[in-house]
């Protein structure tokens, strides 16, 4: 089967609830391991970022309740 960037978004969004926070590094080791290397590219910069796809359907499934925290490159429960 299939997976959708928005099972990937799902399941980040389960994390955070769960934890309260994701590192960056921590998703994008999981995504890849449990749902293909599809949703994970090299940006510009150089460093493994999730697909525009994947965070297109995070930020409208969490609704402004996750934010990113830029210098611990992570999501947290606001």
């Amino acid at each position: 089967m299939e997976v959708t960037a928005q099972e990937v978004a799902e399941w980040m969004v389960k994390e955070i609830q769960f934890t309260g926070t994701l590192y960056q590094t921590a998703a994008i080791e999981y995504v890849k391991a449990n749902f293909g290397e599809q949703f994970v590219f090299v940006n510009e910069n150089g460093n493994a970022s999730l697909s525009k796809d994947v965070k297109k359907a995070f930020r409208k499934l969490h609704a402004g309740r996750i934010a990113w925290d830029r210098d611990g490159f992570l999501w947290a429960w606001t």
